[in-house]
């Protein structure tokens, strides 16, 4: 995929909390988890503020200096950083309660970009106070470890998806992973809706648009799915994981 131009960072724009950790919907999926009272409490006055991050819009770029993680409030997002060719290569996409910014923390650096792919809102972390209060709280770096493990193991998937599987196994797999992250935060268990283009998914998955394409022809031929513009509904799931689990 051609390196794309992505419109200036915009100038932030932080908004009080109107819902706390402490009430917040995805608070067993995120930083707060296992955290006592007053623990969440503390956690709640080192957020900053949330931020609204309008579709299309960059987060942060590569190369710009790490302050502050990021939570995703609302909305989606996709990560992306530059292919020794010149290309721009997808490499995640993160939706509510998950985090971005993790590349930034070994160089101080980030080493990637991250745009969002709908009208979204995330709520700003500093990191220097996080990993300050972490220490204080074994609980709250218990949890930090255990979203950066979260990802670990995610990134892991993913390069063994691309090492190891056929197109339609990795378009499949990308599919079931999608439907099982939101259903996890409350959505459909038999549908999902992408946020990205299929030019995109082909970046992330190593694969072209037209190979995307006609994958997801084929399934939907083969009444394995079912798509209606963006809404891809998954109507044989069994059929499909053991189709991701065939030998390549």
């Amino acid at each position: 995929m051609a390196r794309t131009t992505l419109p200036p960072p915009a100038f932030p724009r932080l908004e009080p909390f109107k819902v706390a950790c402490s009430s917040c919907c995805l608070r067993h999926l995120c930083l707060p988890t296992g955290l006592a009272p007053a623990e969440t409490e503390q956690l709640e006055r080192l957020v900053q503020g949330r931020r609204v991050v309008p579709r299309n819009t960059v987060l942060f770029r590569a190369g710009e200096p790490f302050e502050a993680l990021h939570v995703v409030r609302t909305g989606f997002f996709k990560t992306s950083a530059v292919a020794e060719d010149g290309r721009d290569q997808v490499i995640g996409f993160q939706m509510a309660a998950e985090l971005l910014g993790l590349d930034g923390i070994s160089a101080g650096t980030h080493a990637c970009t991250a745009v969002a792919l709908e009208d979204s809102q995330v709520c700003v972390v500093p990191y220097a106070r996080l990993d300050e209060l972490s220490r204080d709280f074994d609980r709250l770096q218990q949890q930090f470890h255990r979203l950066m493990s979260r990802e670990i193991v995610r990134e892991q998937g993913v390069l063994l998806m691309l090492g190891a599987m056929r197109a339609e196994q990795r378009v499949v797999s990308f599919l079931m992973d999608l439907l099982r992250r939101l259903q996890a935060r409350g959505f459909s268990s038999s549908s999902v809706v992408l946020r990205m283009t299929r030019e995109e998914i082909g970046s992330y998955l190593g694969l072209t648009l037209e190979t995307v394409s006609r994958t997801l022809s084929r399934l939907q031929d083969e009444g394995m799915l079912e798509i209606r513009a963006r809404e891809v509904r998954l109507l044989k799931q069994r059929q499909l994981s053991q189709l991701m689990r065939q030998a390549a």
